[in-house]
């Protein structure tokens, strides 16, 4: 894990469907799997499944409506279901519920339709429009779930074009877009930025009408919950590294709120007083809001979460929100816990003639599965096959169903 990933692109010259993996930890590149069609300007999301979703941009000579998923266990592609609108220039933001909603862009004229990738159906369905067409703007996702898309720039075939200060809000939940304040200068390329106390920094961008056109400015959109600041949870402390498998303990305070979420008779009282606890990814925006450990788990002043599964590795940011008031969020590492030694539990030849291994190991881990007919083989002739699923805590299984057509055949663990 730690490896940055680069992939397609252009140079002036051509485009590129290559793609390829950096190691911080030997300062080199190596080539991996290359997309099935050249592209550049598209955009490429994390799944929560560990995959990566890449869609649309341009291919040379005609706008894309494809995607395709990287799989870096097996450092391959394969074709997904296909955009609804072929576009260039847009945002692909990850949702809370593990769909990717991609917003805008651009083919001969900047577009308002937006639509959702379903990654357990591997489908695109049209969701609400943006209240105007855009490309080349900016899209974050806010810890209440709603995303935020702003700026960008306009243009058609009938109009030149003009950069945008306005500013709109998805809301998951309904499908819909809405107004919401703008910003004070019209740009595009600008960056976004989340910070911990949930407003969202824009930085730089582009306008022709300034002076430079290459703006320096910076300004902060505040979502205007309006709660007064004691009554705002706050984290004191948090454990950092966690390791995937491990307990979030959190201490703070107000972590019951000043009072019950609402009040009136008998059964119409709403006492929510409790704390959830949100984990969110700095690097693929992906959310999990963390079950709490079994009995006195949490107080107005302290949370134990039940064992972490299903987060990147990584910086996360960790939110406190208690009567849907958010804390200023509170980073930490999301680390990948030391493999020991497997231990086989299970061998068995399935009905179908697939192959079968169970293994123990430490909780939370990513491994690969190589094989090859040789076991003398080096490791970079040896086929990677995919991962191993933690079926629980620390108990791991693969299925080899290729070993229908293998009279013997070897096999080899990877963590990344």
């Amino acid at each position: 894990m730690g490896r940055c990933w680069s992939r397609g692109g252009y140079n002036g010259t051509g485009l590129f469907a290559t793609s390829e993996l950096y190691d911080p930890a030997t300062g080199k590149w190596a080539a991996t799997g290359s997309l099935i069609s050249a592209r550049y300007s598209h955009t490429a999301t994390l799944l929560p499944n560990g995959k990566v979703l890449v869609a649309g941009g341009y291919g040379g000579t005609s706008y894309l409506a494809s995607a395709e998923l990287y799989n870096p266990s097996t450092g391959t592609w394969a074709a997904t279901g296909s955009l609804t609108n072929a576009r260039y220039g847009h945002t692909a933001t990850l949702l809370p519920n593990g769909t990717v909603l991609v917003a805008g862009g651009s083919v001969t004229d900047s577009l308002s339709t937006a639509e959702v990738y379903d990654p357990g159906a591997g489908t695109w369905a049209f969701t609400g429009p943006m209240t105007l067409s855009r490309n080349g703007h900016k899209a974050t996702l806010l810890p209440n779930g709603k995303v935020l898309v702003a700026g960008g720039f306009y243009y058609s075939n009938s109009f030149s074009g003009i950069y945008l200060s306005s500013a709109e809000l998805y809301d998951p939940a309904f499908g819909q877009w809405t107004r919401t304040g703008d910003m004070n200068v019209a740009s595009g390329g600008h960056t976004a930025t989340l910070l911990p106390n949930g407003k969202v920094l824009v930085t730089g961008g582009y306008n022709p009408g300034f002076v430079p056109a290459y703006l320096n400015r910076w300004e902060l959109f505040d979502v205007g919950l309006g709660f007064s600041n004691a009554w705002q949870p706050k984290i004191t402390s948090l454990t950092s590294p966690l390791n995937l498998g491990g307990s979030l303990v959190m201490t703070g305070s107000v972590f019951r709120g000043i009072s019950e979420g609402s009040g009136g008779n008998g059964s119409q009282d709403s006492s929510s007083d409790y704390p959830l606890v949100q984990l969110r990814s700095l690097e693929s925006e992906q959310t999990l809001f963390l079950l709490s450990a079994p009995a006195a788990s949490w107080s107005a002043t302290s949370f134990t979460s039940a064992p972490v599964y299903g987060m990147p590795p990584g910086f996360a940011l960790a939110t406190v929100f208690v009567n849907g008031i958010p804390s200023i969020g509170s980073v930490l590492n999301i680390s990948v816990p030391v493999t020991i030694a497997p231990t086989l539990t299970g061998v068995t030849r399935l009905t179908n003639g697939a192959f079968q291994f169970a293994f123990t190991n430490s909780q939370g881990v990513f491994f690969s599965v190589l094989a090859s007919t040789n076991a003398s083989l080096p490791l970079s002739n040896w086929t990677a096959l995919g991962g191993a699923a933690e079926v629980s805590p620390g108990q791991y299984q693969f299925t080899d169903p290729q070993a229908t057509n293998a009279s013997c055949r070897f096999y080899r663990l990877r963590a990344p």
